[in-house]
């Protein structure tokens, strides 16, 4: 004969799970297509008062509900020890960074402006293992020749604590050359999102590529 499910286990691995989602309890139940005081009962009474709905939460919480009814993952390896749920911080190679860079999207360049530093949004291209982006001459973003720069582009998921981190360290260089500025004119995501003219193209030549990855183990 098979145990009967504890239900107090079951609400504690529930509300562990929606704690490392970073969900509310509100959160939870209109995912699960309930109400947060029925969600509340459930979690009193347990599995056997409503099946279907405990399955429902699992789903809500990205996870299958024999893993919510065991604490164990069903297809682990005998013998191995369930995955670490705390965020690991991991460094990314310069060739995974040159990936997630992709060749264009939209990041923040960081300029030594007035008596402090400013970050700016851009929307930018990868050019030779470069960053180009285009500008107004005399905007905050139109960086003196040779200035220091730095660019960073990210990806974050708040609710799942997870995402990823590029950041370039190097120089900022205007690009003076009609041909090359045409040659620039034709890569992706070369139109500059803000209004306005922006003829001036500035690229950044990096120094140092890092990169961090934010997962679970």
């Amino acid at each position: 004969m098979s145990e009967r499910p504890d239900p107090v286990a079951i609400a504690r691995r529930i509300v562990q799970r929606r704690d490392q989602l970073g969900l509310s309890e509100g959160t939870l139940a209109y995912r699960a297509n309930m109400t947060p005081a029925y969600l509340r009962q459930l979690l009193q009474t347990g599995p056997e008062f409503d099946p279907p709905a405990f399955v429902r939460i699992a789903t809500a919480l990205g996870t299958a509900w024999p893993e919510l009814l065991s604490g164990h993952r069903p297809d682990a390896p005998p013998g191995q020890a369930d995955a670490d749920p705390r965020p690991l911080l991991l460094h990314l190679t310069e060739a995974q960074c040159w990936e997630l860079l992709g060749t264009h999207g939209v990041g923040r360049v960081g300029l030594p402006v007035g008596p402090a530093p400013v970050v700016l949004p851009v929307n930018y291209a990868v050019d030779a293992r470069t960053i180009v982006y285009r500008t107004s001459p005399r905007g905050t973003a139109a960086p003196a020749e040779g200035s220091p720069a730095s660019f960073q582009v990210d990806h974050i998921d708040d609710h799942r604590s997870l995402g990823w981190s590029v950041l370039l360290l190097g120089e900022a260089h205007r690009v003076d050359d009609p041909e090359e500025e045409q040659r620039l004119s034709a890569l992706p995501g070369a139109t500059p999102w803000a209004g306005g003219a922006r003829p001036l193209w500035v690229r950044i030549s990096p120094s140092e590529v890092t990169g961090r990855r934010i997962g679970t183990g």
